[in-house]
């Protein structure tokens, strides 16, 4: 099971003051716009989403279709068939992508400790 890119989606208070703070860790702009309250960092491998005001509680997220530099993969694992693996294994889906649907979808889980699993597929 390819689940694609992995980042944390942390959400904020100040995206300014939290974008200064990971610069500082040596985090740099990978795309987003702090002007629209959101942003992504990365440092090395590390790849983490800055949302200000966007949801209540920090996510895991996966892209599938996407490797740590937001590149698109020649082969990965459509948002719709992991979704059906992870139903299959008796996994229970927050949200649900359309299965009929092609191209961008999401869907979300938790953790057996209620921590948010986003999935993310943005091709």
């Amino acid at each position: 099971m390819k689940l694609g890119a992995f980042s944390i989606s942390l959400s904020v208070k100040d995206i300014n003051k939290s974008k200064e703070f990971y610069e500082k860790l040596g985090f740099q702009a990978l795309g987003g716009d702090p002007a629209q309250n959101w942003l992504i960092l990365k440092n090395e491998s590390c790849v983490i989403g800055l949302f200000q005001g966007m949801f209540e509680k920090n996510i895991l997220t996966f892209n599938p279709g996407w490797n740590q530099n937001a590149e698109n993969l020649d082969s990965y694992t459509d948002i719709r068939e992991l979704q059906k693996q992870l139903k299959e294994k008796g996994l229970t889906l927050l949200t649900e992508a359309d299965e009929s649907s092609v191209g961008p979808a999401s869907f979300t889980i938790e953790d057996p400790d209620g921590n948010p699993i986003l999935f993310d597929q943005h091709r």
